[in-house]
């Protein structure tokens, strides 16, 4: 097995390109540039809830394994776009999907145009629905709880928030910075203080709530120069807060890197924040003027600029890690509603899926944005950003790193193996396979699921097992043919496989 440096990323990369011929280096770089943050050290990695293969922290060591980006694929059963231009009044990318708790309804709050259609004003758009898919029409625009320029990024504290009144929160841009508003119902907003609580000096960010860290996030918009790049560019800084009034100041966390980003690469925001174990992934909108979706007759002469999503992570909070390939690409045919732009801005886990919204535009970045700029949809199996792969033909073995273990009743794994099989064993710290729990005794896992249960003999003998090994850390060896692996789960309880779940409380 080939074990993964923790020192030294570019070590990766050479290692990968070196050792296996026809598979090149781009293949496993992708997402290989992770910030030091990111790395694995000799500090057990604190094994809770769901633990995904986005990046390498968890391996140790692999064979005959790639890794590789799942893209997202548009549905033509999904009759998008889903809120529209013309209809809904929307015209901004920005946008917030909720599902609520107690009505079980979905919510969308989203920029919406006014009848003066002035291109530096937007109000709130809002409209539920049953299925997130078919939307109750007419819609409504919300009063505005002041001036607003851009935003529409809504937190929902839950029903039980220490206070009502301000159970909902709603974040805006307006002359210099970032403002906050507040509701008890999501529905009627009043400022939260009557000042800016984060000055920046471009009109998009956003506001979330990292449940990890239990402290709000904003990720701000600045246009700027820098002698990393030419010319000024959006870029990404991101912001923390206890709450929502006092912010520390903002660092960069996504840049244009000259070595890899071609163009006029720019970061004109990041959002859509979910958290799945240890990790907060969020989606990047990349925006490149430089370049036209196509030329005119296929769209008017002025026409330019195209958008695309990119995938983001991080392990700490602060240090973000930016898969260089594209996660979701606009529309490969012509003249249609997502032609130029395709900006995932919510992630909402629904189920054993999760739905991503995201923004479509036709013709360009500021072509007919009252009419073109639309909001869609598109699903993907919950937890499937990257899967690690065997080689064809070849068995894949991957070996963790020490992992803790706790109460643990059982083991799932997030997998495709519909035309294969995975097996898996238990070693302990110091690498000895433990009896009773070697690929012998482990019952082929075939199928496909995103919870698809590991057995040592039966489900009896295998709860014994894993019991036994509470306090202890061990690794986890995975034994692969033919079938994509995306994500590993000790269960501490009797309840459904899962997650910390990426929803807003109190300071």
């Amino acid at each position: 097995m080939q074990t993964v440096p923790r020192t030294c990323i570019l070590c990766v990369i050479l290692s990968l390109a070196l050792s296996h011929g026809s598979f090149g280096a781009k293949t496993f770089a992708a997402g290989l540039a992770a910030m030091q943050a990111d790395a694995g050290g000799e500090t057990p990695h604190p094994c809770r809830g769901v633990q995904l293969f986005l990046d390498d922290y968890l391996i140790e060591k692999w064979e005959n394994v790639i890794r590789q980006v799942n893209h997202p694929k548009r549905d033509p059963n999904i009759p998008n776009p889903l809120i529209t231009g013309d209809e809904d009044r929307c015209f901004q990318p920005f946008f917030t999907v909720l599902k609520d708790s107690q009505t079980g309804r979905f919510r969308i709050w989203y920029g919406s145009w006014g009848d003066d259609q002035r291109q530096d004003r937007s109000h709130i758009g809002y409209m539920e629905s049953l299925d997130g898919i078919h939307w109750l029409r007419p819609h409504q625009v919300l009063k505005d709880p002041a001036t607003i320029q851009f935003g529409s990024e809504v937190l929902d504290e839950g029903p039980d928030y220490f206070d009502p009144e301000q159970r909902y929160k709603y974040g805006y841009w307006f002359d210099g910075g970032l403002r906050i508003a507040a509701s008890p119902d999501g529905l009627s907003f009043k400022p939260l203080v009557d000042r800016i609580v984060l000055r920046h000096d471009h009109d998009i960010n956003n506001i979330s709530w990292d449940p990890i860290r239990k402290r709000y996030a904003a990720i701000i918009s600045t246009y700027t120069t820098d002698p990393e790049w030419q010319g000024q560019r959006r870029v990404t800084k991101q912001s923390f807060s206890a709450d929502l009034v006092s912010w520390e100041e903002p660092w960069y966390v996504l840049r244009p890197d000259k070595e890899k980003d071609d163009g006029i690469t720019q970061f004109y925001a990041m959002s859509g924040f979910v958290t799945r174990g240890p990790l907060r992934i969020g989606m990047v909108k990349v925006l490149r003027d430089d370049l036209k979706a196509d030329k005119p007759p296929l769209v008017e002469p002025g026409a330019y600029g195209i958008g695309f999503t990119a995938l983001a992570w991080t392990r700490d909070g602060r240090h973000w890690s930016r898969e260089p390939e594209v996660f979701f690409d606009r529309n490969p045919k012509p003249q249609t509603w997502d032609r130029a732009h395709a900006w995932i801005d919510e992630q909402l886990i629904v189920g054993q899926e999760i739905y991503l919204y995201y923004a479509g535009y036709k013709q360009g970045h500021k072509a007919n944005r009252f009419r073109e700029r639309q909001i869609g949809l598109v699903k993907m199996p919950l937890d499937r950003y990257v899967a690690r792969k065997p080689l064809p033909g070849k068995t894949g073995r991957i070996l963790t790193i020490p992992l803790p273990v706790e109460a643990a009743r059982g083991l799932v794994v997030n997998a495709d193996a519909s035309k294969g099989t995975l097996r898996v064993q238990v070693r302990d710290d110091q690498g000895n396979v433990i009896e009773g729990l070697r690929f012998s005794d482990c019952a082929n896992i075939t199928g496909n699921g995103t919870g698809l249960p590991v057995l040592w003999a039966d489900e009896k003998e295998t709860k014994r097992k894993l019991a036994e090994l509470k306090g202890s850390q061990i690794k986890l060896e995975f034994e692969m043919r033919d079938l994509s692996l995306f994500a590993f789960e000790f269960l501490e309880s009797e309840s459904a496989p899962g997650a910390i779940i990426s929803r807003p409380g109190p300071p």
